[in-house]
């Protein structure tokens, strides 16, 4: 007898099923995605159970006619596709014709339907994937779906389900998803006791923002306005195809101030042509944008959408259509990456004080309740927030958005990417008294840049920072003394230094309030930014050693300089081969000490992996000027006069992000009049 042999229809349909329906929240993703694929401008979803016993989808599409409703109960039946062709070119959400079968195989379904043209309507019954029904009706315009008793035929999936109210947060997550994505239709979502989500059309993306979060979470985000580029071949790269430099890449959304800050990535939600994906290749490139504003170990909050034409990128590579990949990668990887960084550069916003340390909270406020709410770092139960008309509004971050970060992403891979250029600067150290650093810098004697500065993430004697809200509280729950007005770079064009404490942080005090400047990272900022502007205008100083120095460099560390080595020498190194492993260091950046050539060297070296290295240009600039900065900029335990206090302050506050060094660590905070006013109880 034959050992191979076919399924069984129905064991094929329940196999599909396994692979497309993972829990009741991906019925309702098949089922709405097919209600926008129809033309629908109004949808609405019920839920009961959780979707456990029933879910039913409501649209106003363009419905189906008696045959169509029948046939679409066929494996691989679909509208959408006539040709192997097509599949290069992708326009609607659904394409594969398995969501119904395999719905239908795990569930008791009745579809109700009508075609604008038909007088009557049909109504179709199945259980367990057998045909139980079909009759005439008398029913409106479009479709009605509905679904109950998920896996009742499937015991051992249904047990793996999670509570009522856990499945009901995916789904109330998965149609905000998609409330965002399609800000121009209507979107309903109820369960039996409430009304979760009513959202009305909306003309902008920014009113369906508050129509879900509300308007703290609008006033916290930046909008990145559209903005586009003509298709480019990047590095390692294919060329484009005839035609192809005129399609358009559009990057548009919203994302989150510096100082919202998420513990992981469930808040970063990425649109691919108005299509939920998970894409590791995004969530880099939104990680990149961050990397020398945020530390390593906190998160953005980001609504991000991308419109490329459609062949352009392939949605075929997943059974439930929810991975992508792109033609052109690398391309879509750093215009992603600069997009989101010019908006962050353009907003400027520096951390407050209390945010950051804590501040003065007084039980029962908006601050003491929000640090005392649980972290929201798991999706078993829902974050229930406010939205405007509505009642509660549990929004459980799907498991769609629970992905991994490339290898290389996180902050072990100690890579280091920039903002924007800024000016060079003739000497490092320029304290003249009476003069702006734009003006004639003079060296600055006194310094002892000898010693490689150690200092950790965070700032020895500060307040640890409070555990970042989720990313519903982030967007509903708001901080109620905080100023909707964000501090911003110019306010501290005038900070009169005091003193320092513990020769490490800068005292200054103006209008505003009461500022504290971490020095190191202060300098660091600045030379940085100046390291990056000199590089791109290829001015990069640099200082000839009286000696060479000879190192020995591993394997891998070879393999990487003779990758980056013209990049080093344009950065001001000059590094010669001595033999088999033996290089010979012969000039370094100007501001750098010889005896920290080496650690130098091997630090840029070894912080830069092979898949980094492939991503970007940009990305290897940023990390050898951030690594050049730290070495050469002011120490902690160094004692400041005024003059020097005031330089450093003056040169910080023409810098771009002035808000955080390279490294993502906070560079000013600010304690506000009303915050001290607060905190001796006088309001």
């Amino acid at each position: 007898m034959s050992r191979i042999r076919i399924l069984p229809e129905a064991v094929a349909n329940k196999i599909a099923a396994g692979e497309v329906v993972e829990r009741p929240a991906s019925v309702v993703k098949e089922l709405l995605e097919n209600a926008l694929d129809a033309g629908a401008k109004s949808i609405r979803v019920e839920v009961e159970a959780g979707g456990k016993r029933m879910i039913r989808v409501i649209d106003d599409g363009h419905g189906m006619t008696h045959d169509d409703a029948l046939l679409a109960f066929e494996r691989h039946a679909t509208s959408k596709l006539r040709t192997a062709d097509d599949l290069m070119s992708i326009a609607t959400l659904g394409f594969r014709g398995e969501a119904m079968p395999t719905i239908a195989a795990v569930s008791r379904l009745t579809l109700e339907t009508r075609d604008q043209a038909e007088p009557e309507g049909t109504r179709v019954e199945f259980a367990g994937g057998k045909l139980i029904n079909v009759k005439a009706a008398g029913l409106p315009a479009g479709t009605t779906i509905s679904v109950g008793d998920l896996f009742y035929c499937v015991p051992a999936r249904r047990k793996f389900l999670k509570s009522d109210t856990t499945e009901l947060g995916h789904i109330a997550s998965l149609v905000t998803h998609y409330a965002l994505a399609n800000p121009d239709k209507q979107f309903q979502l109820s369960s039996p006791t409430q009304s979760i989500i009513d959202c009305a059309p909306a003309e902008k993306m920014s009113g369906r923002v508050y129509q879900l979060f509300g308007r703290q979470a609008l006033e916290e985000l930046v909008e990145m306005p559209p903005l586009s580029s003509a298709f480019r071949s990047a590095i390692r790269e294919p060329e484009l195809a005839a035609g192809g430099e005129n399609a358009l890449l559009t990057v548009s959304g919203f994302t989150s101030r510096p100082e919202v800050q998420r513990p992981n990535r469930n808040g970063i939600y990425v649109f691919v042509n108005r299509r939920l994906v998970r894409d590791r290749l995004i969530l880099h490139a939104i990680h990149e944008a961050y990397r020398n504003i945020l530390p390593g170990n906190v998160f953005p909050a980001t609504l991000l959408f991308l419109e490329m034409p459609y062949e352009e990128v392939d949605v075929n590579v997943h059974p439930a259509k929810i991975e992508v990949r792109f033609r052109h990668s690398q391309f879509v990887h750093d215009f992603t990456r600069d997009t989101i960084r010019e908006t962050l550069m353009a907003s400027r916003s520096v951390p407050s004080f209390a945010a950051a340390a804590g501040g003065a909270l007084q039980p029962g406020g908006a601050n003491y309740a929000a640090l005392s709410a649980p972290p929201a770092s798991s999706t078993t139960q829902p974050f229930f927030a406010h939205a405007p008309g509505d009642g509660a509004l549990p929004l459980v971050v799907s498991a769609l958005a629970e992905v991994e970060l490339v290898s290389g992403a996180g902050p072990e891979s100690g890579f280091d990417l920039s903002h924007t250029p800024q000016r060079p600067a003739e000497q490092r150290f320029a304290f003249a008294p009476g003069k702006s650093p734009a003006e004639g810098p003079a060296a600055m004697p006194g310094f002892d840049t000898q010693a490689l500065d150690a200092v950790s993430s965070g700032a020895a004697g500060f307040p640890a920072s409070p555990l970042p809200p989720h990313w519903a509280g982030n967007f509903a729950g708001s901080n109620g003394d905080r100023s909707a007005s964000l501090p911003r770079p110019e306010q501290i064009a005038d900070l009169k230094p005091l003193g320092q404490v513990s020769a490490s942080f800068i005292v200054a005090v103006n209008g505003a309030g009461l500022w504290i400047v971490d020095q190191h990272v202060a300098h660091e900022r600045v030379l940085f930014e100046q390291h990056l502007d000199a590089r791109r205008a290829g001015k990069v100083e640099s200082q000839r050693m009286l000696m060479p120095m000879v190192i020995d460099l591993s394997p891998r560390q070879i393999v990487i300089y003779e990758k980056i080595a013209e990049e080093l020498a344009a950065n001001g190194f000059e590094v010669e081969p001595m033999g088999p492993k033996s290089f010979a260091i012969q000039a370094i950046p100007a501001g750098i000490v010889a005896s920290d050539a080496e650690q130098l060297l091997t630090e840029i070296l070894d912080g830069l992996d092979r898949e980094n290295a492939a991503i970007s240009i940009a990305t290897l600039q940023a990390k050898i000027a951030a690594s050049t900065a730290c070495h050469a900029a002011i120490k902690v335990n160094m004692p400041l006069d005024q003059t020097k206090m005031e330089w450093l302050l003056a040169a910080l506050a023409k810098t771009d992000c002035p808000m955080s060094c390279p490294h993502g660590r906070p560079v000013v905070l600010r304690y506000s009049v009303k915050e001290i006013e607060k905190a001796f109880q006088r309001i």
